[in-house]
């Protein structure tokens, strides 16, 4: 069976399950889609129109799998001063403009400028529009309509909110806020409660089922009206046939304007980021394990937006809340997408009576609990944990977009970044110099199982880590990854955060993702995501242990041995050793030994020439101290080594009674004779049946490493077991 066939044999299979999906997302994308147009102040038809475009088009045209497009969150603050300043109907040609845009960002494969915002910044962002959304509907779900000048306002009047319910007058108010405020329980308790069958009806679904209930009881069975005040009651929502009839004309008068032209980059940047966020997440929620195509997602983002404009609709963006019900309810391709979309089309047509018994303060409250996790504190105790510059730049970023506004807010969460790093180097030539060239190296090696090593120097931050990130899409997620930074000065917590999203992903699909070369990094804390660097100046920073020290720790304990990580510059065992003949021994760090220090593996530092050849090396090695003298010798694996060796004079001595080792191995040393003594057919068959190791010999030292780099913790459990093994071969090797 073709594969084509395969994947459409499987699509049918998976539909039924799909379709249960898309409509449980329906449930949740119809409450929020009205609340998010109504905390826009637009129509809150106009959420419902984004959602089902969005599902339509993205669910054909789309490069992502399991992915839900609707309106966003992130979108709330920046349309209502859109609204204020422009009008409804020229905001529409915003919208549309800023589809227009989105489109162009994926037709020119600008996918990648997500990754040129600094995380803390993007947190700080979500955070500040997380407030933005809390504060302004936070006095609505209590029945209190104000109408302030800024997001600070409506933040500083929530207690004078809270304290005036019991001043209300009218008994439909109490209703009003008695509705927000059961709401908002609903949402928090929600989550606690364990049982499969209750969950199959999302949170903000009940909410609705609950108060269309309400409404239906007082109707129909104590024969009265609806008690609450009737300004807090959904309206605006006009039936199936007149939605049609209803459609707006986006007014472009405004499109020579220069507040119009901010508004419309303001929606492009926040739909851009929260879009691709978004896709970024779900991307790692993916049952079969698959990667979006985001310039592809972009364009039908893009496309959706237009549409959604045109008919009255809010910007369409991927929103993750939707995307992770859509995983957890079984879906596994764009058909749930276009099922949601498919369910909403429904209920606007056979419900849209239904959906006017709603009160707004229930609405409100599903916004304001959203609006909570996107602002709660524990973001900000986390940000702090991971490192006080990047709390900076979070409340910097927070701060300028709850006063002046969105686009400036990222602005300075970016300049906010810039003026950290630059303090943290300490060296503003340096800083400069560096912050646009990561030296990206990639090759393929094998030790035993091949695997990619990838090497780092100079900078790796928010700026430029997409060239890191260029390398690391070309692998397969089931390959074994290497990432060095040993020769990397300074690495930003926006790097790090995204690598350990590369580690997430490379686990998933069996493989392994490994960064190295951080150990002697400073960090003021021991998060992985901690900003680290190698510069010299004031050490604002204590040195914590990576992760990969940590498994060092294990790794000695598991083998009995003791861990030092400190730096130690007496390295007076090391002499006398050919491969050092010619190069400048710094230091060594990571010493994993036993009691008597006759089984060192360490990591080391060393340079090679000198002035403008002057080449630093760090790399992973094995010192083991024997109690008897044995023949000076290199051992290395036959090739261009051994060619050059010939060159200069040295010859490979043979081992005549094993043509193969001779054949696989290059043997140097000054004395044949005693060197080809040594080599008794025990010790061959060791260094025949085992991975390749650079080996060589020095009174009764033996020096042993693979590559002239940092090993992975892989690798060095590798090196000592190798090690361990040989001494127990020398051991029994009569001399």
């Amino acid at each position: 069976m073709s594969e084509k066939l395969k994947s459409n044999d499987s699509f049918f299979k998976s539909l039924p399950r799909n379709i249960f999906s898309g409509f449980v997302v329906s449930l949740i994308a119809l409450p929020l889609g009205l609340g998010l147009a109504m905390a826009s102040e637009a129509p809150p038809i106009a959420g419902v129109i984004a959602a089902v475009i969005g599902g339509l088009v993205v669910s054909i045209l789309g490069g992502s799998h399991v992915t839900i497009a609707g309106p966003g969150n992130g979108l709330v603050g920046v349309l209502l001063v859109a609204i204020a300043t422009l009008g409804l109907e020229a905001t529409y040609a915003a919208i549309i403009c800023s589809g227009v845009l989105l489109a162009l960002l994926g037709f020119l494969r600008l996918g990648i400028l997500a990754d040129f915002f600094p995380s803390s910044a993007i947190k700080g962002m979500l955070a500040a529009i997380g407030l933005i959304i809390l504060g302004k509907q936070f006095h609505i779900m209590l029945g209190n309509r104000l109408s302030l000048d800024g997001s600070i306002e409506y933040l500083i009047a929530i207690p004078q909110t809270i304290i005036g319910i019991v001043s209300y007058q009218n008994t439909g108010l109490l209703y009003a806020a008695g509705a927000g405020i059961l709401a908002l329980a609903i949402m928090v308790i929600y989550p606690k409660i364990h049982n499969k069958y209750f969950h199959l009806v999302p949170a903000p679904m009940w909410i609705v089922l609950i108060s269309i209930g309400f409404s239906y009881w007082y109707e129909l069975v104590l024969k009265a009206p609806n008690p609450i005040n009737a300004d807090y009651m959904l309206s605006g929502i006009p039936s199936g046939a007149k939605i049609i009839e209803q459609l707006p004309t986006p007014d472009f008068n405004f499109v020579t304007t220069t507040g119009f032209w901010s508004s419309v980059v303001a929606i492009t940047l926040i739909a851009s980021i929260e879009s691709l966020l978004s896709i970024k997440a779900v991307d790692q929620l993916d049952p079969e394990k698959r990667r979006s195509n985001v310039n592809k997602d972009l364009k039908a983002l893009g496309l959706a937006t237009i549409g959604s404009g045109f008919l009255g609709g809010l910007n369409v963006v991927t929103v993750i809340a939707r995307s992770s019900v859509n995983v957890n309810n079984g879906g596994t391709n764009r058909s749930s997408n276009f099922a949601h979309a498919f369910f909403l089309v429904i209920f606007i047509v056979l419900f849209s009576t239904q959906l006017t018994r709603i009160p707004l303060p229930a609405l409100m409250a599903i916004l304001v609990y959203t609006g909570y996790k996107l602002a709660s504190p524990m973001r900000l105790l986390k940000i702090f944990r991971i490192g006080k510059e990047q709390a900076v730049i979070f409340l910097t970023t927070l701060a300028v977009t709850l006063l002046v506004g969105l686009i400036s807010g990222i602005l300075a969460g970016v300049a906010m970044t810039f003026i950290t790093h630059l303090f943290v180097t300490r060296n503003p030539e340096l800083f400069f110099k560096n912050l646009r060239k990561p030296n990206v190296l990639m090759f393929r090696e094998s030790t035993g199982k091949q695997q990619y090593y990838i090497n780092v120097k100079h900078f790796c931050t928010f700026l430029n880590f997409y060239k890191l990130k260029e390398k690391l899409n070309q692998i397969p997620e089931n390959e074994i990854v290497v990432i060095d930074f040993s020769l990397c000065d300074f690495v930003d917590h926006t790097a790090m955060s995204n690598l350990s999203d590369y580690q997430e992903v490379f686990h998933k699909r069996d493989g392994h993702l490994e960064i190295i070369g951080l150990d002697q990094h400073n960090a003021d804390t021991q998060h992985p995501f901690a900003l680290r660097h190698l510069l010299p100046g004031i050490k604002l920073f204590t040195t914590n242990f990576t992760r990969r020290q940590k498994t060092l720790q294990q790794i000695a304990a598991d083998y009995h041995l003791q861990y030092d990580a400190g730096s130690k510059r007496d390295t007076y065992v090391l002499e006398g050793f050919r491969f050092f003949a010619t190069k400048h021994v710094e230091h060594i760090y990571n010493r994993l030994f036993d009691k008597e220090h006759r089984f060192t593996v360490f990591d080391i530092a060393y340079s090679e020439g000198a002035l403008i050849t002057k080449e630093e090396v760090r790399t992973t090695m094995l010192h083991i101290e024997l109690d008897q003298t044995i023949p000076e010798f290199t051992l290395d694996r036959d090739g261009f080594l051994a060619k050059l060796y010939a060159i200069s004079g040295f010859k490979d001595i043979a081992i005549e009674r094993h043509p193969e080792f001779t054949s696989r191995f290059y043997l140097l040393g000054q004395d044949d004779h005693e060197i080809k003594t040594f080599f008794k057919d025990e010790l061959v068959l060791f260094f025949e049946s085992n991975p390749y190791y650079h080996v060589e010999s020095h009174a009764n030292g033996l020096l042993i490493f693979h590559n002239e780099r940092t090993a992975g913790v892989r690798e060095v459990r590798a090196l000592i077991d190798f090690g361990k093994r040989l001494s127990v071969v020398l051991d029994n090797i009569p001399l």
